[in-house]
Order: structure tokens, then C-alpha cells, then sequence
């Protein structure tokens, strides 16, 4: 039964085309029956069953209504993919193809082209040479277009054969003769693919697609730009003639025509500091209008390139910050790239305001967005210190009863201590007094035994604590075991007695662990007692300077790197490309 069942289908559509192709094909319900069955034909064939026998009635079907351009394009899809399932089928839809793209219909003529070129059967790639041939010079732009786009297809199928018919010069010719935008457009794509446009953005080519720019569509716009960046002017005047004939760019309706204009702008002023204020200052309007849009998928895309800008230049942007406060609908990953401007834009005169609304935040009932906004607090606390408040803000975590805010509220704590050892006076207490059994996540309890380490001289019951850790030591996480390990012997050194159970309680059971970090760990440690308790002291209880960098923060030399890749993949893995595409 099963093995009959694709014959079946097969049967169902063909009979179902013959009974179509008998019918009157220009009736409306005609015309959506013959669509309906097609749908079903692709539906089927998307399944991996073999519908290369449909080829007949497919055909004389679509002939009978064959102005009707959905239903043409239903049948190209099909004959690809059963040119590809079936080889005795492929020399039957090359010729139904090859007809037409003689076709009088310029529209049909520029569908057989492109389809023709997605074949990707090798043996037919002669049929495909001719086709494009033919269609470079179509006296219509639409073929044109089609067949341009077909030249870089069939150089990923066969480059040499491309090359040996010359049919990349084609392009080229078209690229300064054609007076079709699209047509245009397509060559310089085209070129920039195969890599001949290295060198070849002059000024002439500059100038000529300048004079044309609002005549492309907004992809053709976009691409221009991005030419257009690269092309380095040869004095002032020039470079001035060229902003101001891009001016429109950053009022476009299209907001990667916006970004891509933004970028060009900012590039071409780097050097000139003034000039670039002042661009700050221009394309500031247009991107808040963006970051306002209730698109939040193209918000999420400006916004990544937004978030570059303010890391870059924070003051420019920083009295922008309620635009970035999260709205109620937000989605959830808009809400999360939004904390990050904000972060990145804080400073004195508005850092109490964001960590206010950051508060807010923290009561979300998305886990998620409330760590971030921890996590936001504890950033702006380490880069506002002197804003009175911030700090204050992350103790007030430590009394909500959520698991979760508390967890990260320590990890975000001990990078605070870190950074500024001065606000232990108003940290510790509050730190020492949360119970045990409300800290359940590794990374929270690791951040909690190095307080208690760190700071137990401060702490009445820091040694029975650590104690408490010691005897349930093979029932935690090797993160955990690390931080106990560190936190009994700096208290050790501290208070000697009282941590002495605990601290030979947690080496014992380190250097029987199966872990192989926390074994070293401990036996280093072992070792350093058994050879000098003077000596392990200055070793592991030495004053360190406080933290003024962290290991995740990312170096100037990534930020310009990311900055010069501006509105490309780079901002939204804010890395940059080279990181993430083979140069292969």
C-alpha cells in the first residue's frame, strides 16, 4: 500500500490537468482550479515524489491560459524540478523553455530566461549559454535584467564556459552602455560577485550612477551606496558635490536606503571631526524616527546599528535615552537590545533616570528581561560610580523573593566590589544576610563564597559558613568547589581558628574529587600550606588593585573594526566579518 501511493498521487494530478485542459481556460474558476491543482503538483514534488510524468499535461495545461503570469511561474518552478528528478524529461523542458524565450511577452520571455538558469543540470548548460546570450540582447530591460542575473548563476555552474564566451565583458559593455537603472544595477551586482569591480570604481562610474540614483529601485539604491563608500574622493569639493547629491538618502521611506546613506556619511567625514559632529548631529533625526517605527524587526536591525554609534559616541546620543525605554509590546529580543543602548549611553546626567526605569524591569515577569535589567544596573554602577543611587538599586534587588534576581544581583555585586573594594563598607552586610538555601544557581553561590572569602573579616559567621559549604562539598557544582577552595583559604589567613575545620574539610575532599580543575586546585593549594603558610598567603591573600577592565568588555580595535562594517551582519554578531566568514 505504501509503495503505491506515490503513483497514485501522480494519477490524481494528471487527471486532474487533462480534465483542467479540456475546460474553457479563460473563465475565472477555471483559471483558480488550474492554480489550485498546480499548488497541489509543487506540494508534492516539495515531498521528494517524482512528478516528472506530469510534464505533458502540465504544459498543454498552461498553454491553453497562458497569459496568466501566477500559473507560468507555478509551471517554471515545476520544470526545474522535474528536469532535475527525471533526465529524460530535461531535454523536453529545455525546448518548451527555449520557446519561450521567444516568446512575444517580455515578461514570459524574462521567466524562461531566469528559469532556464536555475536548471543546474551540467548537460544542459549549453541550452543555457544560448538563452542568456540571446537574452543580453533583448531589445526589453526586464530580459535584460533576467539574463544579466543568469550570466552569475551560470559562473557558479561553469566559469569557464562564462569565460569563453565572453559573456562576462557582455556585462560590462552593458554596465556603460545600458540606459536601463535595473539593468545597471544587476551588472555592478554582477561584477562585484565575480570580482571585477576591483579597481574599477572610478570616477566617471561614480559620477554616472550618481546622476541616476533615484532612479533605482531602494535594493539598487542600497548597493550603489555601498560602491559609492569605497570610492575615495579626490579633494574636498568632491567629496562635499557627493554628500549633497545623497542628502535625500537619509529622509528615504526605506530604512536600509537610510542606513546605508548614514553610513556612507559617516565614513566619508571620519577624518574631519568637525564635518563628523555635525553628521552626528544630521542622521541622529532620522534613526529616531527608525528606532520609533512599529515594525520591530526593522527597529531590531537599527537599532543594532544605533547601538555601535553609541557605544562609539556616547554624549552625542545620551539625551536620547527615553527613546529606548522598552514599550509594553515590545517583543522580547527588541527589549533586551534596547537595555544594551541604554547602557551604552549612560553617563552622570542620566544614570539615576535609566536605573530607575531598569528597576521597573526587574518585577518583569519575563526571567530574561529582568536579568538583563540586573545586569544593566550593575554595568551602569561600574561605569557612573559617582551617581548616587545605582548602587543602592542592586541591594534593593537582594530583597525581592525571586531566586533568579537574587542569583544574578550577586554575580553583578562581586564585579562591583571588584571594581570599587570601597563599597564593601555598604555591600557585605547585605550580602552576608541572605539565607543559604535562597542562592540555588553555581555562578550565584560561586559569587557569594567570594564575598564570604574575600570580605569575611567582616563577617561574624563567615567561618561556619564556609564550614556549612565544606561538609556538603561533593554535592555541589565544580564551579562552586572552585570558589570554596579560594574563599576557606583567603578567610584562613584572615581567621585562622575558625576556619581551620573548613578549610582542611574542603582540601581533603578537592583532592579526592574527580574533577581534574578542582583536584589541581586543591592540591596546589595542599602543597603551598604544607611548604610555607607564609609563603600561600602571599600567594593567594595578596592585595590585588581593583578591576578597571573586563575580560568580556570588547577592545577599541573590535569597535572600529565593527564600526568600519557598519550596517552589515558585523553589528548584529558584533563581531567582525572575518570572524564569522571564511575568507575561502
Amino acid at each position: 500500500m505504501t509503495a503505491k501511493k506515490p503513483k497514485g498521487e501522480v494519477h490524481e494530478v494528471i487527471n486532474a490537468l487533462e480534465h483542467l485542459s479540456a475546460q474553457n481556460g479563460s473563465r475565472a474558476d477555471v483559471v483558480q482550479n488550474k492554480r489550485d491543482c498546480f499548488q497541489k503538483l509543487i506540494r508534492y514534488m516539495t515531498q521528494g515524489i517524482d512528478m516528472s510524468a506530469a510534464f505533458v499535461p502540465a504544459t498543454k495545461c498552461v498553454a491553453l491560459s497562458k497569459h496568466d503570469l501566477p500559473l507560468k511561474k507555478m509551471l517554471y518552478l515545476y520544470l526545474r524540478t522535474a528536469a532535475k528528478q527525471n533526465s529524460t524529461v530535461a531535454l523536453l523542458v529545455v525546448q518548451t523553455l527555449l520557446n519561450d524565450c521567444k516568446d512575444l511577452d517580455p515578461t514570459i520571455r524574462g521567466l524562461a530566461v531566469r528559469s532556464m538558469c536555475s536548471l543546474r543540470v551540467p548537460e544542459l548548460m549549453e541550452n543555457v549559454f544560448q538563452a542568456v546570450d540571446a537574452g543580453l540582447r533583448d531589445t526589453h530591460p526586464y530580459v535584460r535584467e533576467a539574463a544579466v542575473m543568469g550570466v552569475l548563476k551560470c559562473h557558479h555552474q561553469d566559469a569557464a564556459g562564462v569565460r569563453m564566451r565572453g559573456l562576462l565583458e557582455r556585462v560590462e559593455t552593458l554596465l556603460g552602455s545600458d540606459t536601463d537603472p535595473q539593468v545597471v544595477a544587476n551588472c555592478l551586482y554582477v561584477m562585484q560577485q565575480v570580482g571585477m569591480l576591483e579597481g574599477r570604481i572610478t570616477r566617471q562610474l561614480v559620477v554616472s550612477l550618481l546622476n541616476h540614483i533615484k532612479a533605482f529601485s531602494d535594493w539598487a539604491q542600497c548597493f550603489v551606496l555601498e560602491l559609492v563608500a569605497r570610492y575615495q574622493p579626490a579633494s574636498e569639493e568632491e567629496r562635499f558635490d557627493i554628500l549633497e547629491v545623497l542628502d535625500f538618502g537619509l529622509n528615504h521611506n526605506n530604512s536600509a536606503v537610510v542606513m546605508a546613506t548614514a553610513k556612507l556619511f559617516l565614513h566619508y567625514t571620519l577624518n574631519f571631526s568637525h564635518q563628523h559632529q555635525q553628521v552626528l548631529e544630521t542622521v541622529k533625526d532620522p534613526l529616531q524616527t527608525l528606532i520609533q517605527g512599529r515594525e520591530p524587526e526593522v527597529v531590531w536591525a537599527v537599532l543594532s546599528n544605533f547601538l555601535v554609534l553609541a557605544q562609539r559616541y556616547p554624549l552625542v546620543f545620551s539625551q536620547l535615552y527615553p527613546e529606548f525605554f522598552c514599550r509594553y509590546e515590545d517583543p522580547s529580543y527588541l527589549k533586551r537590545l534596547k537595555i544594551d543602548v541604554l547602557i551604552a549611553i549612560a553617563d552622570q546626567t542620566n544614570a539615576y533616570e535609566i536605573a530607575e526605569e531598569m528597576t521597573q524591569y526587574v518585577k518583569d515577569s519575563d526571567e530574561d528581561l529582568a536579568r538583563a535589567a540586573i545586569r544593566s544596573v550593575g554595568q551602569i554602577a561600574l561605569k557612573v560610580p559617582d551617581v548616587n543611587g545605582i548602587l543602592d538599586r542592586l541591594l534593593l534587588f537582594l530583597g525581592y523573593e525571586k531566586d533568579y534576581v537574587t542569583a544574578e544581583t550577586l554575580v553583578q555585586m562581586t564585579d562591583v566590589l571588584r571594581r570599587y573594594p570601597d563599597a564593601a563598607a555598604a555591600c557585605v552586610e547585605s550580602v552576608a544576610a541572605i539565607p543559604e538555601e535562597a542562592i540555588v544557581e553555581p555562578e550565584a553561590r560561586a559569587a557569594y563564597l567570594w564575598v564570604i572569602g574575600e570580605y569575611g573579616a567582616q563577617i561574624q559567621d563567615a567561618p561556619y559558613v564556609l564550614e556549612g559549604f565544606s561538609d556538603n562539598f561533593g554535592e555541589v557544582e565544580p564551579v562552586v568547589k572552585l570558589a570554596l577552595l579560594t574563599a576557606c583559604m583567603k578567610l584562613f589567613f584572615k581567621r585562622p581558628p575558625e576556619t581551620r575545620h573548613a578549610l582542611g574539610a574542603a582540601l581533603a575532599a578537592g583532592v579526592a574529587d574527580p574533577a581534574q580543575e578542582v583536584h589541581d586546585k586543591a592540591l596546589l593549594y595542599y602543597r603551598l600550606l604544607q611548604h610555607s603558610v607564609g609563603a600561600a598567603q602571599q600567594v593567594v591573600d595578596v592585595p590585588r588593585p581593583a578591576v578597571t577592565s573586563f575580560a568580556d568588555a570588547q577592545s577599541a580595535e573590535t569597535q572600529d573594526r565593527i564600526f568600519d562594517e557598519l550596517n552589515t551582519l558585523s553589528v548584529v554578531y558584533r563581531a567582525p566579518a572575518n570572524t564569522f566568514i571564511d575568507a575561502d
